[in-house]
């Protein structure tokens, strides 16, 4: 019975000694793939270590069918056993070594890789920093432009307003130059038709005054020639004396022959302006030697 249990005990651990040969050999190969195949690697451990207990269960079976051939042979078994010991005992140093290496590697892959997703993540962010850098550049350009061309197109809006208003106070002044001069060429021309008035009126006056004294000296005139022509006949046109004749007593041969009254009139005014220069002076020199 023990040397059954021991049997049993040997071949489960050949088994596992055999798992774990396959084992690592398995991971070894997954580890030089990539990280992702570590797990498939573990599954396809696991389901060698199964066939190999599966196996040691046939062969434990197969053990208690020939437990009378093994009872036989123990002494040479008991020796086959201690040398598979020392051999199982050095493939599970083994492998555990070499479970180790291949966790490191993987370890090593895993850092490798999560190293490499970090800069590959830093030089995403780095990128996406300097596309975002250069895209706000370009908004903040694309402002600029806007807001300058909005600037120059206000300033270009004042401009034209400042010339409009140029324009404007210009034609306001224009006009205001041109009102003045009106208003100075009304106020010339109503002060000239105004002078041109007075002048008119003033030459009127004296029109009227030199009329009027030219009328008061007729009428002096006329009535110093009447005073002279009643001292001297007493107003008729046939009085005679002597050699005198008419109304004005004028010499005969100053008649000549015409002793009509409007030849005396006409006589008798050729001989007072020619010798005296008026009546009224011939009245004067009468009055001072009674004759003219």
């Amino acid at each position: 019975m023990t040397f059954k249990h021991n049997f049993k005990k040997v071949l489960s651990a050949t088994a596992f000694a055999a798992a774990l040969v396959v084992a690592p050999a398995a991971n070894v190969s997954a580890a030089t793939n990539d990280a992702s195949s570590t797990q498939q690697s573990a599954t396809a451990t696991s389901q060698d270590q199964q066939a190999s207990q599966d196996q040691a269960a046939s062969q434990s079976s197969a053990a208690n069918q020939s437990s009378a051939t093994a009872a036989s042979a123990s002494a040479s078994t008991s020796t086959s056993s201690a040398t598979s010991t020392s051999t199982v005992k050095k493939t599970t140093k083994k492998a555990k070594k070499t479970t180790k290496k291949s966790k490191k590697k993987t370890s090593k892959k895993k850092a490798v890789k999560k190293v490499a997703k970090k800069t590959t993540k830093k030089k995403a962010t780095k990128k996406a920093k300097k596309t975002s850098k250069k895209s706000t550049k370009k908004t903040t350009k694309a402002a600029t432009a806007a807001v300058t061309a909005s600037a120059g197109q206000s300033q270009a809006t004042d401009q034209q307003d400042d010339a409009a208003k140029k324009a404007a106070e210009a034609a306001a002044k224009k006009a205001a130059a041109a009102k003045k001069a009106a208003a100075k060429k009304a106020a010339a021309k109503k002060a000239a038709a105004k002078k041109k008035a007075a002048a008119k009126k003033k030459a009127a006056a004296k029109k009227k005054a030199a009329a009027k004294k030219k009328a008061a000296k007729k009428s002096a005139e006329k009535a110093a020639k009447y005073w002279i022509a009643m001292r001297e006949s007493g107003g008729y046109y046939t009085a005679r004396n002597g050699s005198c004749y008419g109304r004005y007593q004028l010499l005969i041969s100053y008649l000549g022959g015409d002793l009509s009254k409007k030849n005396q009139e006409r006589t008798a005014d050729r001989y007072v302006y020619g010798r005296y220069g008026s009546w009224v002076n011939a009245k004067r020199f009468w009055l001072a030697h009674n004759w003219y």
